[in-house]
């Protein structure tokens, strides 16, 4: 997708909702990796995934819902082979920050695109 996103596996969906961090120095590890998020992703099913952006270069500590990132977690399951080559993933986004969304992550076999879509919460 262009950008770097370094994808992390949570054991649990407690231990992904437990999310806390130490904001400056996730922020320089970033920079020096050159990475736009860290997506922390817990599989709840074969297609179902509960995630999490922290985004401290962006300047927020968490981002509620991430296309770039869920295009780049796509062709990453994709490439490891933790998913069919065709597959519907839906990712939820947002829960544990009180702006729930869904992302739904679409693979074609044969076709290295990676198509994104989905829904958020409106920010007033």
């Amino acid at each position: 997708a262009g950008a770097r996103h370094l994808v992390l596996g949570a054991a649990t969906r407690e231990r992904l909702a437990d999310l806390e961090y130490d904001f400056e120095r996730l922020e320089a590890l970033m920079h020096r990796l050159d990475l736009t998020t860290v997506h922390l992703v817990w599989r709840e099913s074969e297609n179902v995934f509960h995630v999490r952006d922290p985004f401290p270069v962006g300047g927020v500590v968490e981002d509620p819902a991430t296309g770039a990132a869920a295009g780049a977690f796509g062709a990453y399951a994709r490439e490891l082979g933790l998913v069919p080559a065709s597959s519907v993933l839906t990712l939820h986004q947002g829960e544990d920050l009180g702006r729930p969304g869904v992302l739904t992550v679409e693979l074609r076999e044969g076709d290295e695109r990676v198509r994104v879509s989905g829904t958020g919460t409106r920010i007033a």
